[in-house]
């Protein structure tokens, strides 16, 4: 009776309820657990602080003396010009204004009778671009006009003549193509005579059919005569129509044999 559901009004409901009390299974706990909370111990305040948690003190006797930490430079040499060096040779005298000057010397180049034709170096063109005074060289500036000086300068590329070579040779090609195409395909004009003869070839193949058709019997009993009787008004209609043509145009265009 107790699985049993009453409804809201029923007097069953008047009746208390034993509770029940349900047990909850026990709680799992790992046997893993002390070991994982004597690692968390051992290693949590391992590295709490900057560095190493253990740093050796400084020793007493190996204190910071004065000008310790200055670096020590080179020691100064004294320069060989300032030392007065005895010289090997002896300098010759100055000579005298009593002297005579040596006469019938001359140099390796006599500078009096041969003309200097060299030309002076030209400064490089250059290009100040700061009010500082930076400067840069003229030609790399953008600003001298050394394409124009070219000898190809206004010409047109070889690539491009070659390129538009073949695409004038490749139209030509596909003009003629259809040319070939519209002359193969081009309608034949008949004379009169071939017209003449074709049309009378006409009526002696109608005359031919014509007189096949008024043979056949007036019975057609099965499909063959029935199908033979079709085959040949067929034929004798479209060669009427042919000969019409012929009697009523002039003018007659048939296609080429290819």
């Amino acid at each position: 009776m107790s699985g049993v559901v009453y409804p809201p009004e029923s007097v069953y409901n008047l009746i208390p309820k034993e509770v029940i009390h349900i047990q909850p299974p026990p709680r799992h706990i790992s046997k893993y657990r002390p070991t994982v909370i004597l690692e968390r111990k051992l290693t949590k305040d391992a590295k709490r602080t900057m560095g190493p948690a253990k740093v050796e003190a400084p020793c007493p006797e190996r204190y910071l003396k004065k000008h310790s930490k200055e670096p020590n430079l080179a020691k100064e040499t004294v320069c060989s010009k300032d030392v007065d060096q005895i010289p090997t040779v002896k300098k010759p005298s100055i000579s005298s204004k009593t002297d005579q000057p040596l006469m019938g010397f001359h140099t390796k180049r006599d500078f009096l009778k041969t003309p200097v034709t060299t030309m002076p170096m030209k400064p490089e063109p250059t290009r100040v671009d700061t009010r500082n005074g930076d400067k840069q060289p003229l030609e790399n500036s953008g600003l001298v006009p050394k394409y124009i000086k070219k000898k190809q300068y206004g010409e047109v590329p070889e690539y491009l003549q070659q390129r538009t070579t073949n695409e004038r040779r490749a139209k030509e090609e596909y003009l003629n193509f259809m040319k070939e195409q519209r002359e193969r395909k081009a309608m034949k004009h008949l004379s009169d005579q071939e017209r003449r003869d074709t049309l009378e070839g006409l009526k002696r193949s109608w005359d031919k059919l014509h007189h096949e058709y008024q043979s056949l019997s007036f019975v057609t009993d099965n499909l063959s005569k029935k199908a033979h009787k079709d085959q040949l008004e067929d034929e004798l209609r479209q060669m009427e129509a042919d000969i019409n043509r012929f009697e009523r145009f002039r003018t007659i265009y048939i296609p080429k044999d290819n």
